[in-house]
This record gives C-alpha cells, sequence and structure tokens, in this order.
C-alpha cells in the first residue's frame, strides 16, 4: 500500500470514483476542516485536496478556486442556521418558547464539534464583498423572520419590529460566541436559558395585539 493510500493523520484514503454530489459533499467537508483550522489566508488547496484523498485535478474540477469553494461552503453553512431559526420560530405559537428555541440554535451552532461558526462569524475574510454579504445574510434573514412575528402579534411598524429582531439576534449571537470562549463553566442548555430569559424579559413586554388592554 502506497502513502497516499493509507489513512494518515486523520487523511481519508484514496478510494473509487464516487457520484458528483457526494464527492461534492465529501470536498466541502474536508474544506471546512481545513478552513476552521487554518483560516482561509493560510489554507492551500493542496492541503484540501490531500485531506480529502484526492487529487488537486479533481478537487479543481468541482471549484475552480479556493475563494469559490469557500464560498460554497459558507452559503451552506449559512444556510443552516437561517434554516434552524425558521424551525424554531415555527416549532411553537407560544413567543416565550420561540425565545428559547431560537437562542438555542445559536448555542447548538457555535458549540457543534464541527467549529463551522468560525466560517460565519469570525471569517477572515469578511473584506471580500461575497464574503461580506453572506455572513450579513445571517443577521438579516434571521431579522427577518423574528421581525415578521413581533410585527404580526404585537402590531408594531415594519422598522421597529426589525430593529427589535436584529437586536434579538446580534444577542444570540455575541452571547453564544463568549460562552463558548469564556463562559464554558456554563453548560450550553443553561447558558441559553439565561439569555432567552433576559431576551424574554424585554420582547415579552410588548403586548399581543390580541390582548386586552388593561385600564388603570
Amino acid at each position: 500500500m502506497t502513502a497516499d493510500q493509507r489513512d494518515v493523520g486523520g487523511l481519508r484514503p484514496r478510494g473509487a470514483r464516487m457520484p458528483r454530489r457526494e464527492r461534492r459533499a465529501q470536498l466541502l467537508e474536508s474544506a471546512l476542516e481545513v478552513f476552521v483550522a487554518q483560516g482561509y489566508h493560510a489554507a492551500a488547496m493542496d492541503d484540501i485536496a490531500e485531506r480529502a484523498g484526492v487529487s488537486k485535478p479533481v478537487l479543481y474540477q468541482h471549484f475552480p478556486g479556493k475563494l469559490e469553494l469557500y464560498l460554497a461552503l459558507l452559503d451552506r453553512s449559512c444556510d443552516q442556521i437561517i434554516d434552524n431559526c425558521r424551525a424554531a420560530l415555527e416549532s411553537t405559537d407560544d413567543n416565550k418558547q420561540r425565545v428559547e428555541a431560537t437562542m438555542a440554535v445559536f448555542y447548538e451552532y457555535v458549540a457543534h464539534d464541527t467549529g463551522a461558526f468560525r466560517l460565519v462569524f469570525e471569517s477572515d475574510l469578511t473584506n471580500e464583498p461575497a464574503v461580506r454579504e453572506q455572513v450579513d445574510r445571517v443577521t438579516a434573514e434571521c431579522a427577518r423572520l423574528i421581525a415578521g412575528v413581533i410585527h404580526e402579534d404585537t402590531g408594531l411598524p415594519d422598522e421597529a419590529s426589525r430593529l427589535l429582531a436584529v437586536s434579538l439576534v446580534g444577542m444570540a449571537q455575541v452571547s453564544a460566541r463568549f460562552w463558548l470562549t469564556e463562559a464554558g463553566g456554563l453548560g450550553r442548555d443553561q447558558a441559553a436559558a439565561l439569555v432567552a430569559g433576559l431576551a424574554w424579559r424585554g420582547i415579552g413586554g410588548y403586548p399581543r395585539t390580541d390582548e386586552p388592554s388593561v385600564e388603570h
């Protein structure tokens, strides 16, 4: 067996031909490992090809360059957190539980062992417009989903609903990243619950439009 065929140091062995979709998925997983470990600038296509156990020409058949590969991976990571945010909001009609579920999405995302959140929230390529657009898309889309719920339930104007929604998303992102690096003594669920409680005490102060008004 040659060195290329052995699985050494976590490298994947070269194997039989894969269907194109399966190969693309494998390349993305290998690229994720390399980008998370090294950052965009230090990572090389050679490293990614070696990690995947393929030749560089095979890698270039799927992705014309390192930026295109990074953007494909970033797009997938952004879609994941947006889809999870949407699912959390749709999981219940109880707004307190919605806040808890949505906050949990961000904590679960940063805690995932792939480290994919670093591509979205800690990218070293945010000066690249296409990357900045993808990173901003997470905040914009999650806020849009949350703002829709706030507007529908409170009757607040769109601008006010969006401002509150962006504030909630910012709270979730920043606190989750802080928890991961600085507050590891707290369990993930405990940390998410603490911040969800803070968020609910704020947003819960805006009454639903279908709640009867209280006259003093």
